[in-house]
């Protein structure tokens, strides 16, 4: 113990640091904690001098913090926010999810963006943002940097979702429990599901936000799917497929538990803030690893995949509440 921790306490006491100062940013401004985390992380790894005495501390705070991060996560999804939507909305919600995840699949290879950055965009695009990211991320990517830039495309499309979405609604004058499901089922994090939706009215904000419940209730199985669709062609037998790593077992484990289980909300809020401030954490230890110049080239391929793969998507829930 005493070994490990002369290893690792430069790298994760300056992560520790940045981390705590993002997070308090975060929650008392308007400024998203997790991504400034990111950008952060991002702008002092290219311009401080960090000796190679960080590296171990860094590495462990990307990979392991973020595993425990994301358990503490699922203590904030509820498989009963399915049950709120009807059939039809659940049909709907189901059919994207699938359907944006096989188009990730698909156009990764067509448009020759980096392997592991499209399916991160692709998967947080389909479900939340970036806490789909990092849910996904250790099992589907071991390049830090893949991971970072994708966080940043998901977030920028996310925003720019959030304020240009609810002007092209309003302009094609949509009734407004499509235009909320428009919103509920395409905007990336919950954040811009609510300023979009709620910046209209509030019965669309309502719906909205009931659609993108359900979307984060699907994380657990949408993460199975896609594992085992990235997966496929490594695996040499269907038992390989269920040899998730600890903590996906353990996130699907509590997301069950807290459905059916109902904690105190002070616990549950107290659980929330440490999952945050350590997905913060995570981010800056992971921005760390990104280079300007992977940031450059690699970024502007993910962009226009992220942003093709945002219209494809509000294309199929279109369609599919055109068809219902």
């Amino acid at each position: 113990m005493q070994q490990w921790v002369s290893v690792n306490y430069k790298g994760l006491l300056f992560a520790i640091l940045i981390g705590v100062s993002a997070h308090l940013i975060g929650k008392f401004t308007s400024v998203n904690g997790v991504m400034f985390g990111l950008l952060s992380g991002i702008v002092l790894g290219n311009i401080l001098p960090l000796s190679s005495r960080f590296n171990s501390g860094i590495s462990f705070t990307s990979s392991k913090l973020l595993e425990f991060s994301i358990v503490l996560m699922a203590f904030s999804i509820n498989f009963n926010d399915v049950a709120a939507l009807g059939w039809q909305n659940f049909f709907l919600v189901v059919v994207m999810i699938i359907g944006v995840l096989l188009l990730t699949l698909f156009l990764a290879k067509k448009m020759n963006c980096p392997e592991s950055t499209g399916t991160l965009v692709g998967f947080g695009t389909a479900i939340c943002g970036s806490s789909a990211i990092a849910a996904i991320a250790p099992g589907v990517s071991k390049n830090k940097g893949d991971i970072g830039i994708a966080l940043a495309v998901v977030n920028l499309m996310g925003s720019i979702g959030m304020v240009v979405l609810p002007y092209i609604l309003k302009f094609i004058d949509l009734p407004e429990i499509d235009a909320g499901v428009i919103i509920g089922a395409t905007l990336h994090s919950v954040g811009n599901v609510a300023g979009a939706g709620y910046g209209m009215e509030q019965y669309i904000g309502d719906t909205a936000i009931t659609i993108k419940l359900a979307r984060v209730a699907m994380l657990s199985p949408a993460i199975i799917l896609f594992t085992y669709m990235v997966n496929n062609k490594e695996a040499n037998s269907w038992k390989e497929h269920l040899k998730l790593p600890l903590y996906l077992w353990l996130f699907i484990a509590v997301t069950v538990f807290s459905s059916f289980i109902s904690l105190p909300n002070m616990v549950l809020g107290g659980i929330s803030e440490m999952g945050k401030l350590f997905l913060t954490t995570a981010m800056v230890a992971i921005g760390l690893k990104v280079s300007f110049k992977k940031l450059f080239f690699s970024g502007r391929k993910a962009m226009g995949f992220g942003f093709i793969v945002f219209l494809l998507q509000i294309g199929i829930v279109s369609f599919l509440l055109f068809l219902f």
